[in-house]
């Protein structure tokens, strides 16, 4: 459990800004870890950059910083420098990752969990929808190779149509649609390896006709296995989202999520915080399930963007379980409002961030 001195230590470093820029450090993923613990504070930082001046200035002002700090005695700043490879390399690299499997989709965002049971199919779905009622191309690959969810939640039973070596999808409420659940048969168990599960990830992504696309949605499984590392070795992701639900269970397992999208070099969106709250339908009275906020301050202390609540309501699983999700079956209502929030906050974080990558690039 994070102690209040730790968090007061993540509060300083959200002060020390990268030179030249307006975003501060913790933002830019650049703190990897932080230990602190009766006085002393050891702080890692990773990144990259072609000035390793801006290095050195960011590391004196972190130990400036944290010395100032009430109780601190000892502070350590170890420090990892690398050079980014230069553009036309790394563009390159990017159009070689793209073009071996979804060459026409511009931005694809991971939807992932620590844990299941926290409705992160029920977000991508909704999330799926709303950016195409925003006037974007969206596809939706429901990944999740054990529990697949996508053919319930749009009320699709038939089979794919199979041309060649080419699988045509399905299009449903304007978005285009691939689930292994297309493919299997109904209450078929998967009991595959990893080399089994990375394939199969593989072929949806590569075999399937996704045609132009703004937004590839992927629903993942929850946890940090198999699907999570073929995804982040095998495409360019835009950015990785983190559902959770407000109780410190749920919390601690999206925090190691979101650790793993920022290890292997994958930037986080931001966090949603699913059944935030119930709203009764009579009197209209907010009851707090589990807790207030806890997705809120839990994107605060990891220095990543929250992206919006979704409430607790029976007309999101019926309106799932009937093949109409909520922002389909009431776009005006308050429920489709806050997907919509959390659409539009993830254009926008996208956004940010590909102009941040920009920007480190030329430094």
């Amino acid at each position: 459990m994070t102690t209040d001195f730790e968090s007061a230590v993540w509060d300083a470093l959200k002060g020390v800004k990268f030179p030249g820029m307006s975003r501060d450090i913790v933002s830019f993923g650049f703190v990897h870890q932080v230990q602190a613990s009766a006085g002393s504070v050891v702080v890692d930082l990773q990144m990259s950059t072609h000035n390793p001046a801006a290095g050195e200035k960011v590391r004196d002002e972190v130990e400036r910083t944290l010395r100032a700090l009430p109780g601190v005695t000892e502070v350590k700043v170890n420090m990892n420098v690398v050079k980014p490879a230069a553009r036309e390399e790394a563009a390159s690299k990017a159009i070689a990752q793209d073009t071996s499997l979804i060459p026409h989709v511009r931005h694809v965002v991971a939807v992932a969990s620590g844990k299941g049971g926290v409705g992160k199919s029920t977000v991508a779905a909704n999330l799926a929808v709303s950016l195409a009622q925003l006037g974007h191309r969206v596809g939706l690959l429901d990944s999740d190779i054990y529990g697949p969810s996508v053919p319930t939640m749009f009320g699709i039973t038939q089979k794919p149509r199979v041309i060649g070596n080419r699988i045509y999808p399905f299009e449903k409420y304007g978005i285009i649609l691939m689930s292994l659940g297309f493919i299997l048969e109904i209450d078929t168990p998967v009991i595959w390896r990893g080399p089994m599960v990375m394939r199969a990830i593989e072929q949806m992504l590569g075999d399937v006709e996704w045609g132009e696309l703004d937004y590839l949605i992927l629903d993942l499984p929850p946890g940090t296995g198999d699907a999570q590392l073929t995804v982040t070795q095998r495409i360019q992701l835009a950015g990785a989202v983190i559902v959770t639900t407000p109780q410190d269970v749920a919390l601690i397992d999206a925090r190691k999520g979101l650790a793993m999208f920022r290890k292997v070099n994958v930037p986080v969106i931001g966090i949603v915080e699913n059944m935030s709250t119930f709203v009764c339908p009579h009197c209209g009275h907010a009851t707090d399930i589990f807790k207030r906020d806890g997705g809120r301050k839990t994107a605060e202390l990891l220095g990543t963007a929250f992206l919006g609540s979704i409430p607790l309501d029976p007309q999101i699983v019926l309106g799932g379980d009937a093949g109409v999700p909520i922002t389909v079956a009431d776009p005006k209502g308050h429920h489709s409002e806050a997907f919509r929030r959390v659409a539009e906050s993830v254009v926008a974080e996208v956004a940010r961030q590909e102009e941040t990558k920009h920007k480190l690039t030329i430094v």
